[in-house]
Parts: C-alpha cells; structure tokens; sequence
C-alpha cells in the first residue's frame, strides 16, 4: 500500500514522474529493499523495521507461487514502487488481494496510479478477476483518495488490524469488482 506519513508534506515536485511498470527481476533487489526499509513505508504497510538483508533477499527470490509482481521504473532504472497482486485459490480463483508501496521520495507523482493501472489490466485482461481487494489504514488518506479513485470501495473496517508504533491501527478493506 502506498504509506503517507501524516507529518509528509505535499512534494514540491507535483509533475507526474514518467516511469515504466514491468515484473520484478532479481536484479531489482536492492532497490526494493531500500524501499521497504524506508520509515515512511513501514508505517503506511505490514512491513516490520529491522529486517535483514538475508531475510529480504530470501523473501525475494521466493515470492508465493500466485503472486504477481510490478515494479515502477523511473527513467534512470531507480525502483519507484512495487506491488504484489496474490490470486486466489479454488473457489476464490476469481479474486486476488494487493499491496503497494511507493517510496517516499516520489509520493504524489503518480507513480501509485501507473502501478494500479498496470495490476488492475493484469487482473481483468490476462487473469479474468473479478475481485481485487486491499487493506488501507484509516489514517493513510491519500492511498483511500486513490484507491477511491480509480474504483475501489470501503467494503468495512478492520478494527485494531495491526500494531504500529505503540499502538493498534484500524485498516478498511476496500474492493473493486467488475462484472
């Protein structure tokens, strides 16, 4: 999910920065671990601080076997974002759940819209999904701006979804679906 940290201010740099989406590649590694490492990312996802380099790496090169995985490239081959859109299995074939992260250095760039773009064609003209859902903290208003956008719905609230920072967050599930 892209985290936006309550005490970020607007980024000076509002243009929409050009980047392509493509699969993750080994090669990308270390640019998503940085991204994972940032302050600002832990607190807006799951992410836990502190996590090794072998750890990182590992999880990497062994994704689960129905994740799907987009990075966003700037110009000059930097890691903007990554997303991960997980199928479903069996009777929940038709769905799929996602995560995003952007790394804080391009926040309100567009960089979050090029990836859902590319995961939401990903799942409705190459996997036929028909649902695609996603937790957001209620405190992360510009992710819920937007995953509001481009179609998703607040389908409930999670209550004390997660433990950050001293205390229990609440998280909305929000879905989208298509006919």
């Amino acid at each position: 999910m892209q985290a936006m940290h309550p005490s970020d201010s607007q980024n000076s740099d509002t243009q929409p920065l050009p980047v392509t989406v493509r699969a993750f590649q080994m090669d990308d590694w270390q640019d998503v671990v940085e991204l994972w490492r940032q302050p600002k990312v832990i607190w807006g996802t799951l992410q836990m601080p502190y996590q090794s380099l072998d750890d990182l790496h590992r999880r990497l090169e062994n994704p689960p076997e129905r994740l799907h995985r987009l990075v966003a490239v700037t110009e000059d081959g930097r890691v903007a974002g990554m997303l991960g859109l997980e199928v479903g299995r069996g009777r929940a074939a038709h769905s799929a759940h996602l995560g995003m992260m952007v790394h804080p250095d391009f926040h309100n760039r567009g960089v979050g819209s090029a990836l859902m773009a590319a995961a939401l064609n990903l799942a409705d003209n190459w996997l036929n999904l028909t649902r695609v859902d996603l937790h957001v903290y209620t405190d992360n208003p510009a992710a819920i701006h937007l995953y509001q956008k481009i179609g998703f719905e607040i389908e409930g609230t999670l209550r004390r979804f997660s433990y950050r920072d001293g205390q229990y967050i609440d998280s909305y599930i929000m879905a989208r679906l298509r006919e």
